[in-house]
């Protein structure tokens, strides 16, 4: 993959301080997506949907109502589609409780140097609060982070800005001063429409035209994205 990095001269600038930082989380922090593609077709078989992998792929980053609104479309029937998710969701959870959720690499060392910087951080994630609290219970998470938005928490989710924009607020930094780390296209928008500077650092999902425009930098894993916030996190 091609990477966009920042210029040398934009990361030694004194308007590149970030006072604080947002993360997502399916993707980005934790390396769930390709389990929630899994568990999208394991629930497609037992439910008897024809779900083509490029429909689980797309619904990456979306809300539940907009991946709702997909898989109704694909099946025709608004309660074939409810008994999909249930199922999806207990795949999933059946999943994490084999201890197949796994951190991406460099989540904990970029977390330490927040820590170490006394950097207030927070996460804006499309996923529901009960699996928000369930993903960072299962791998001992959650006293690192100062805030979780959820989708539960916003009455728009990404690519509105809404959920970055609460995420500022609880941690009482403004947008300005955040930088937000995404993994989707879908959450690029987001956190650029809420005024932040984005690193991406892509997982499943490739940048598209308005993330290679608008992204500060495309990376390939939080141990670079920690790089550069150890130039300017202050």
């Amino acid at each position: 993959m091609v990477i966009k990095v920042l210029p040398e001269t934009l990361i030694a600038s004194p308007q590149m301080s970030v006072r604080g930082v947002i993360f997502d989380m399916d993707g980005l922090l934790f390396d769930s997506e390709a389990l929630g593609i899994e568990a999208s077709m394991r629930a497609a078989r037992q439910c008897g949907l024809s779900l083509p992998i490029s429909l689980a792929r797309a619904m990456i980053g979306l809300s539940e109502d907009k991946c709702f609104e997909l898989v109704t479309e694909q099946c025709g029937v608004a309660g074939q589609a409810a008994k999909f998710f249930a199922l999806q969701e207990a795949c999933f959870s059946e999943m994490v409780g084999e201890g197949r959720l796994q951190l991406k690499l460099g989540a904990l060392s970029l977390l330490d140097l927040l820590d170490a910087r006394n950097i207030p951080r927070a996460i804006a994630t499309s996923s529901s609060h009960a699996r928000a609290t369930a993903h960072l219970a299962a791998l001992a998470m959650p006293e690192r982070f100062d805030a979780i938005v959820t989708r539960d928490d916003v009455t728009h989710a990404k690519p509105d800005p809404e959920p970055y924009t609460l995420a500022a607020a609880r941690i009482g930094v403004t947008a300005e001063l955040c930088l937000a780390l995404e993994d989707s296209t879908v959450g690029v928008r987001a956190a650029v429409a809420a005024g932040m500077r984005v690193i991406m650092v892509p997982d499943l999902a490739e940048p598209d035209d308005f993330a290679w425009a608008n992204a500060l930098a495309i990376v390939e894993s939080l141990d670079v994205a920690r790089d550069y916030l150890m130039r300017y996190a202050r």
